[in-house]
């Protein structure tokens, strides 16, 4: 049966992962393994080193259930109680521990003691200013944090910190160098590891190591699985001895020869007759002395029995497209995908497209046979045993071969959307792919490249996992170069995106020059007009503004609108695009009256071309709201903010989380103009509509009671701002993590109230203690480290 998966918590017990339900007839080894059930009931506490080891290696060949037996671990300790958190991980390398990591901060990420998940950076206002400490102004938005690399990180940090008991299971691994500096510790935890390599290669840093190296079953072992499998009919167990024996007792070799007994209605003594033709058939005149040597003959047995259930001649081509992928676990909208559907249906009868309820029926049959497990995780639903594939992929023909390739990468694309951030099943669609690319080599790259190939390094962007993803587009540029050119528009787009992964990093300078040298070479080659170098330069220019060449982007900024107005012409929606990026550059370099004119010609223009309700027309009025407001001129902003509050009420209606920016952003005008009553009264609305329709802890929420707070402040209502500069501390400390900027702002405010109420002792403290964490993890001429250095000069310190 599959165990089961509770829903996501909101208090401890948690599990993270697609944690393996373990097959109905699992048995366990308590001879030749793991006793799982002795381990349970003993995990809770710091975990004593003379009785309990905090890691576990479970090493074999393939087929010998590492990953089953890990499972029976796993679950043995959830459903006994012993372990709050579980995080199971496929860790096919270093990209899928950051994914699986991350993904487990954010299941855990709500609960009161969790691991918070790290944030990115906001646009979150900081106290300071020279002489007195000032609070901060109010209604600015936060984003919330998605750096999955910054994630992972964190729930490294919290499970070495934690009181509570945890396990990791690192399931497959095959390359131990992508552990490095990536290895869970933890008095009150445990990791678990399978692989293929040999205990000497795994090198592991835990002080209390238990290793068990798992072959095949023993024979008592292998009675009991038997006769678990065929407990129906126990006289389909005439013979099972024998067969155990046959087998060599190899488990998934067991496992497919039963799946065929119990399915067919024959007994074991049968079976074995069949197995004895069908190795005489394949020129194997005995009975294998090693089980590792059986199943390439039990999956052919099995494959007969698929082939006998309807819908007939269909199991074939699934079984080719499984035998491509992850052997860890294939998202079932894969198989169903059209390309997947078309390819299943070129061997039916008349050859049309087979549906989706033939895929389903399929996929039941081989299941019934033993050849696959079907799992209730969406990223990894359907697997078939690496042993079994690697059987399948023997007996293709080239040519079936290259076809179910073709279709398994169409099939990809078809599931995967690049803007979706479900980490999991990213990774598992990444994992295919990079299985299918072992399989059929430049195949992907045969006439051109795959589009599946570019997907990969959009779902690392999407995820970001930006250092993972500068990786993977350098070896998409190597390889494209060598096939193509270095000079190719495919070897150029790659480094345009290149340049993309290295700006989320925040290497700018790598950005600035790669992007470069992509526009350098797409002059040459295209032309300065091309729509590809028009891209390319208003990335370029980007780039430069990231990077402080404010002088140089605002060139190449003019120099693209006016390329795109002559090619494009005025009206353009990409010319007026340009238009808007101009404009926001010139706010960047401080040209205000610039920016101003050149957001209200964009917004004429859209407002005519586009529609006065076009989301970009929208964030257009908004912009120059906030370019007005910059100029020192709030009062003329304020018509402009109320309209696009009018706007995205009427669109995208009153809770959407826009218009609840949108009318912060007039709480911020507000406060500006010293209307602190009408700020205050704006801010208690949106507070409790935050509240109510995003929760009390989402960063967005924190914002806005930490501006609700200054403007108390302002209004010199310091009680309550105090009160409330101190739960918003304690929130962000608990959400974001005590060394989030977010955090070290608050903290500051939080000081700058202290000092306006002459609590002078608690202000100079908490000044001091956070100019020291600034000082630690923000570079040394942040705003935010000079603006706590100068308030606290200011208190006297």
């Amino acid at each position: 049966m599959q165990q089961p998966r509770p829903a996501r918590p909101t208090s401890w017990p948690v599990i993270s992962g697609p944690v393996p339900g373990l097959t109905e007839f699992f048995s366990a080894r308590q001879q030749t393994g793991i006793d799982t059930a002795a381990i349970a009931g003993r995990a809770t506490g710091t975990l004593p080193a003379s009785e309990q080891p905090g890691c576990y290696l479970l090493t074999g060949p393939p087929g010998c259930g590492k990953t089953q037996l890990a499972a029976a671990l796993a679950w043995s300790l959830w459903q006994s109680r012993d372990i709050d958190l579980l995080v199971w991980v496929p860790a096919s390398g270093r990209t899928a521990l950051l994914a699986g990591y991350a993904q487990a901060a954010g299941d855990a990420s709500e609960i009161p003691d969790g691991p918070a998940a790290a944030a990115d950076g906001s646009d979150q206002a900081v106290p300071g200013g020279s002489g007195q400490p000032a609070a901060r102004p109010a209604g600015t938005a936060v984003i919330p944090g998605r750096d999955s690399e910054a994630r992972a990180a964190g729930l490294l940090a919290w499970l070495a910190a934690t009181d509570r008991p945890w396990l990791v299971v690192l399931d497959d691994v095959t390359d131990t160098a992508a552990l490095a500096g990536l290895w869970p510790q933890g008095m009150t935890g445990r990791v678990m590891l399978t692989s293929r390599l040999p205990p000497a290669v795994l090198r592991v840093p835990a002080p209390r190591v238990k290793s068990v190296q798992l072959g095949g079953f023993s024979r008592r072992e292998a009675m009991n699985f038997l006769t678990a499998r065929l407990y129906v009919d126990p006289s389909q167990r005439i013979g099972a001895l024998d067969l155990a024996e046959d087998l060599g007792c190899w488990p998934v070799a067991l496992a497919q020869a039963t799946a065929v007994v119990a399915s067919s209605g024959i007994d074991c003594r049968t079976y074995q007759t069949m197995l004895a033709q069908r190795r005489a058939a394949l020129g194997q005149a005995a009975p294998a002395q090693d089980g590792a040597a059986a199943p390439p003959v039990t999956w052919s047995l099995s494959l007969d029995r698929a082939e006998q259930l309807p819908p007939t001649a269909l199991a074939r081509p699934v079984l080719a497209m499984l035998a491509l992928l992850d052997p860890n676990g294939v998202p079932g909208t894969v198989l169903t995908s059209a390309s997947a559907r078309e390819f299943i249906g070129t061997y039916s009868a008349g050859r049309a497209a087979a549906t989706g309820q033939d895929v389903r029926a399929v996929i039941g049959n081989l299941v019934q046979a033993g050849l696959i497990v079907v799992d209730d995780s969406p990223a990894r639903t359907v697997q078939m045993h690496e042993v079994v594939q690697a059987c399948i992929r023997q007996v293709l023909p080239p040519a079936v071969r290259d076809q179910a390739g073709l279709a398994a990468a169409g099939a990809i694309v078809q599931a995967w959307d690049a803007s979706c951030e479900d980490l999991l099943l990213g990774q598992a669609l990444r994992d295919c792919t990079d299985r299918l690319s072992q399989a059929i080599g430049d195949l992907l790259w045969t006439p051109d490249a795959h589009p599946v190939l570019a997907r990969v390094g959009e779902s690392l962007d999407a995820a970001h996992l930006s250092g993972s993803a500068a990786a993977y587009w350098r070896s998409l540029i190597e390889t494209s170069s060598r096939l193509v050119g270095p000079e190719h528009a495919q070897s150029l787009h790659y480094m345009q995106q290149l340049a993309s992964s290295y700006a989320a990093a925040g290497q700018i300078d790598l950005a600035v020059d790669t992007q470069g040298k992509a526009l350098a070479e797409l002059e040459q080659s295209l032309g300065p007009g091309h729509p590809k170098t028009l891209t390319a330069r208003t990335k370029m220019a980007h780039a430069c503004l990231a990077s402080g060449q404010v002088a140089a982007a605002l060139q190449l900024f003019e120099r693209s609108l006016a390329a795109r107005e002559w090619v494009l012409g005025p009206d353009h929606p990409d010319t007026l695009a340009a238009r808007s990026d101009l404009a926001g550059a010139y706010r960047m370099a401080g040209r205000l009256e610039d920016s101003i004119a050149a957001f209200r010609q964009t917004l004429g223009d859209q407002e005519l071309i586009l529609g006065e309700d076009h989301p970009e027309t929208i964030t257009t009025r908004a912009s120059l709201a906030h370019v007005i407001a910059a100029a020192g001129r709030p009062k003329e902003a304020l018509p402009f903010y109320v309209r696009v509050i009018t706007d995205r009420q009427r669109i995208q209606g009153a809770d959407h989380p826009d218009t609840l920016t949108a009318r912060g952003n007039l709480a911020a005008a507000y406060y500006t103009l010293g209307k602190l009553k009408d700020a205050i009264a704006l801010l208690e609305k949106i507070l409790a509509d935050r509240e109510r329709v995003q929760g009390a802890d989402h960063p967005d929420t924190l914002t806005t009671r930490g501006n609700l707070a200054s403007a108390y402040h302002a209004a010199g209502r310091l009680a309550i701002a105090i009160r409330m500069y101190e739960r918003t501390l304690a929130d962000c400390e608990r959400v974001l993590g005590p060394l989030h900027e977010n955090t070290l702002t608050s903290r500051g405010n939080l000081a700058s109230a202290y000092y306006s109420a002459r609590r002078m002792a608690d202000a100079v403290a908490l000044f001091q203690r956070t100019l020291s964490e600034c000082e630690r993890v923000l570079p040394a001429d942040h705003p935010l480290t000079r603006t706590i250095r100068e308030s606290l000069q200011a208190a006297g310190a």
